[in-house]
Order: structure tokens, then C-alpha cells, then sequence
């Protein structure tokens, strides 16, 4: 079996610096970023090599502070009281709305809907819109490599109503195969909802031709964002979808909070999917009407505190540039695909332009052998089905070893991957 020839760390460390993108600075710069983030270290200040971005971001200090000062000094309820505390809170709270609105290139602060996670989001859409517009002999199209939460609400969907799913298959490569997407659109389709990015292989979807695709027949278009928000520059006008739902915690923010994107005027017409406090208008035994979007889509108490801190990951990460911030991390994908292919038991999967992430299958050693070796290396991966079940069958394996990259990794964080991959090699020799 072929190994890899060490690979030296003056190459370069994380060349990321807030404000200047991608420059030839000195490796001491990574060192600044990794400062940022607390749980880049282990219990006894050792480096910790974390892989698993894809998954779930590590948190900056200044998105920590944020959280820390909303539930401490800060904290009040929004919207409803007359104190200032209060009003002052309910303007954070509205601001952190209006910043993700500029962020995601939303025509609206007005079209944002804060939601616990993109799962919600997708349910919110699901049943609010899909039980509004899709009905018995309906099509909804998905694809083979999306997450589960972009599987399992639409086939609640398909199964109450009557509709039926399609799948559109991948291209050799692993990407979406908008060929046949084209080719196979009906005018019997609602919904397309596809994976802006995948959070397996990393391959990256045509967004605006799946649009053009959808819009064709007649048919609305769902990104999941959860792997695009953190690494690329959206803007929902350009690429054209219809609805756009991403997560919180995988943009270096808190768990707790998402975002679901819909263009105005189908909000408008979307009816509320729970009931509660704060997203009526009036409320009688007779009959309650109903605040307006996205208001009314926000029942109960909202998530303040995490919304503040949104706000501040917000800030954050696009002071990287989010154009610095795709190549930063398509850089070190090239190389962790190079250092890799040098190992003769190892498959590599999916494209080679993926945006941060890497999956791939170790020949003889389950993922779940490898992740628990390399975690005594400091290194953290992610293994198993990654909440892709039919995606893994489709590449013929029970589950994948993936190494995702974030704004805070650097070249030291692949030579820790390949030595715990040679580490690993010869325990299974």
C-alpha cells in the first residue's frame, strides 16, 4: 500500500485574516483565526484537529460574548414589553433579522422567517405551503444525495395528500444530474427541493438552472443551504429559488435557531403552521386572525438570544469575504484529495470541486474504526451515513469517513488527518 510523503507545514497555515481574505500572510495569521475559537484546543491545550465543520461550526469568542451578554445584562422579552430593556432587546432581536436579510441577499428583512434549524424550516414549508398547493396525483422531486430532512417532510407530505416523489439520479461525478432533471420535470410537479450543496460529497448544484428547470412546469424550487450559507455568497435573486433554509450552528453560530427565505408574495400566502402567541392579529372564541409574515410563522416566544448571536456569526464570517472563504477551504479539500490518493486503500468520493468537504471509504476498516483511531490523534471526523442513507447506497457503502473544513482550518489540520491515516493503515496491515 502506497503512503503519502510528509507534508511540510511551512507550506503555508490558514491564510484567512478578517477584512483581507486571501493573502500571503504569515502562518502565525491561522494561529490568530484558531484563537477565536475556544474549542479548538483539548482539556490539556493541545491542538484539536476538528473535521467536522459539516456537521456542526465551532463557535468564535465573539459569537460566545454576544450570547453571554443577551442572557445576561441584556435579556429581556421582545415585542411585548414597554420597559426599555425590553424595546431595546426587541431591536436586537429585529436587527439580527434585517443583517441575515442583507446577507443572504433577501429583497426584505420582511421574507426572513427565524425557525429552530433548517429541518424546521423544511417542515414549515411542507406543511404550511405543501398542504396549501399539493394535492393527490402531485409530483415532488428530490434527489438522490439529499439529507433526510430534506427526504422525510416531503414524503409526510406525499403520503397525507396523495402526491408522489421522484428522484433525480447523479452524474458520475456525484452531482445532480440537471440533464435529467430537465428531461424529467412535469407539469404534474410542485415542489423541486434539492441540496444547494451536500453535506456527503460536497458537490455544488446548479442553482439557477434547477431553477430554470422548475419554473418551467410551473413548479417551486427549495435550496437547503446548510453547507452553502457558511462558504458561499448567496444571493437569493441570482439564483432564483423560491425557498431557501439554512441553519445557525453550521455558520458559527448557536443550535436553536435557522432561517427559512420565501420570496414575499408566497409568504403572504402561506397559512400559519402553529399556533400560539405572537403570530395573531386578533383572537376571539369565534375565530383568530392572523399577523402578518413572517410574524406569522414565529409562534410563542422567538429565540432571542440566539438570534443575537446569529447576528454576531453573521458578522464574523462575512468579514472573511465569503468568496476568501470558498477557496480557503476548496484549497485545503485539494489537498487533503492529493495527500489521500496516495493511499492505495482508500476511495475517494464525489467531485473533485467540492466547497469544504470530503468523504471517503478506508478498503477494510469500518468509518467508525477510523474515526475513533484518529480521535487519538486530536482529530475529529465524522463517520457514518451522515443522514444520507440512500445517497450511501447508491455509492455501495454502509456508511463514509468525511473531513470537513471551516474558516478556522489550516494545513496542520490535513497532516494530522494523514498521519492518523497512516497510523491507521498499519494497525490494519
Amino acid at each position: 500500500m502506497g503512503s503519502p510523503a510528509s507534508m511540510s507545514s511551512r507550506e503555508g497555515g490558514n491564510l484567512l485574516r478578517p477584512g483581507t481574505g486571501l493573502k500571503e500572510t504569515p502562518a502565525s495569521a491561522g494561529d490568530q483565526v484558531r484563537a477565536d475559537f475556544p474549542g479548538l484546543l483539548t482539556a490539556d491545550g493541545q491542538p484539536w484537529h476538528y473535521l467536522d465543520t459539516a456537521a456542526t461550526a465551532q463557535k468564535p469568542r465573539q459569537v460566545i460574548d454576544a450570547m453571554s451578554r443577551a442572557l445576561g445584562e441584556d435579556y429581556a422579552t421582545v415585542h411585548r414589553g414597554v420597559y426599555s430593556r425590553s424595546a431595546n432587546m426587541t431591536l436586537g432581536f429585529e436587527a439580527a433579522r434585517k443583517r441575515v436579510a442583507k446577507f443572504i441577499g433577501a429583497e426584505s428583512e420582511d421574507e426572513i422567517v427565524f425557525v429552530r434549524g433548517a429541518t424546521e424550516g423544511i417542515n414549515l414549508v411542507a406543511q404550511s405551503w405543501g398542504q396549501a398547493n399539493v394535492g393527490e396525483g402531485d409530483r415532488i422531486m428530490l434527489s438522490q444525495l439529499e439529507h433526510h430532512s430534506n427526504i422525510v417532510p416531503w414524503q409526510m407530505l406525499a403520503e397525507g395528500v396523495g402526491a408522489e416523489i421522484d428522484v433525480c439520479p447523479l452524474t458520475e461525478d456525484g452531482l445532480i444530474d440537471l440533464d435529467w432533471l430537465e428531461a424529467n420535470l412535469t407539469k404534474r410537479h410542485k415542489m423541486v427541493a434539492l441540496a444547494h450543496v451536500s453535506n456527503v460529497l460536497g458537490s455544488i448544484l446548479g442553482a439557477k438552472r434547477a431553477a430554470r428547470a422548475a419554473h418551467a412546469v410551473g413548479a417551486k424550487l427549495l435550496l437547503d443551504g446548510c453547507q452553502s450559507a457558511p462558504r458561499m455568497r448567496l444571493d437569493m435573486a441570482e439564483l432564483g429559488c423560491d425557498f431557501f433554509v439554512f441553519s445557525g450552528h453550521k455558520l458559527y453560530g448557536p443550535t436553536g435557531i435557522g432561517v427559512l427565505w420565501a420570496r414575499g408574495e408566497i409568504l403572504d400566502e402561506m397559512p400559519p403552521w402553529q399556533g400560539g402567541g405572537a403570530m395573531i392579529d386578533t383572537v376571539d372564541f369565534g375565530g383568530t386572525t392572523y399577523a402578518p409574515a413572517p410574524q406569522r410563522f414565529e409562534a410563542g416566544t422567538p429565540m432571542i438570544t440566539e438570534a443575537i448571536a446569529l447576528h454576531a456569526a453573521v458578522d464574523y464570517t462575512e468579514a472573511f469575504g465569503m468568496e476568501n472563504l470558498f477557496a480557503h477551504e476548496a484549497r485545503l479539500v485539494r489537498k487533503a484529495r492529493e495527500a489521500l490518493s496516495h493511499f492505495n486503500s482508500i476511495r475517494l468520493l464525489g467531485p473533485e470541486k467540492s466547497a469544504g468537504i470530503l468523504s471517503f471509504a478506508m478498503e477494510g476498516v469500518h468509518p467508525h474504526d477510523l474515526g475513533t483511531i484518529l480521535d487519538e490523534e486530536n482529530v475529529a471526523i465524522r463517520a457514518g451515513h451522515h443522514c444520507a442513507q440512500p445517497l450511501m447506497e447508491h455509492l455501495g457503502v454502509p456508511a463514509t469517513a468525511r473531513a470537513s473544513f471551516g474558516l478556522y482550518s489550516d494545513e496542520s489540520d490535513v497532516e494530522a488527518l494523514v498521519r492518523g491515516i497512516e497510523r491507521t493503515q498499519k494497525i490494519f496491515a
